[in-house]
């Protein structure tokens, strides 16, 4: 017999549209350099694409300065070649098997299409937090028409399901928020 939503269910899918935000906000560039920063360029490496953290060592070795050491003397023409297509506006400097990312100033314009990129983000988790929602609600209608819920039952879960989606995307805003502050502190 099934009583309605379940709840641990929908808040772990919702924990994870948030988890999946925090990540995305992570790899974008704010004044400091931070390893993260480097996730999502895939380099084209014994003929398959895979993350630039499985052919080499990224570390943070100064606020403005990112280094990537690659491992196999052979694939450093590669990694370079994927830093500079990937979009992200950094220009490696090649020293040996050693890539060093200077981090240019952002510029007004720059910081404004980064907050943009994030206000995508956060629109993408809050769909993905409806989604989970939408979800719930259906089990919810369907179990009160199967007769497993009452009527009373049923209202009460929506309730409780229409606040934890609430909660849920109040943390994503309070998450782009204060992304945002931090992107436009100059």
């Amino acid at each position: 017999m099934n009583n309605g939503a379940d709840f641990n269910d929908i808040q772990r899918r919702m924990d994870g549209a948030v988890s999946a935000f925090k990540h995305d906000l992570a790899s974008l560039r704010t004044g400091r350099a931070s390893s993260n920063l480097l996730d999502p360029i895939q380099v084209q490496a014994y003929g398959t694409a895979m993350p630039i953290t499985q052919v080499a060592t990224v570390s943070v070795p100064e606020p403005r300065m990112i280094s990537v050491s690659v491992w196999d003397k052979s694939m450093v023409g590669a990694v370079d070649r994927a830093i500079r297509e990937s979009n992200l506006g950094f220009n490696p400097i090649m020293d040996g098997t050693t890539l060093r990312i200077p981090l240019p100033e952002l510029t007004e314009e720059r910081r404004k299409e980064l907050v943009k990129i994030a206000h995508g983000y956060a629109e993408n988790a809050r769909v993905a937090v409806r989604h989970v929602r939408r979800d719930g609600m259906d089990t919810l209608k369907k179990a009160q028409k199967d007769g497993d819920i009452s009527e009373d039952d049923q209202r009460v879960q929506s309730d409780k399901l229409q606040k934890l989606t609430d909660d849920t995307i109040s943390t994503i805003d309070s998450l782009l928020n204060g992304k945002e502050t931090e992107i436009m502190q100059v």
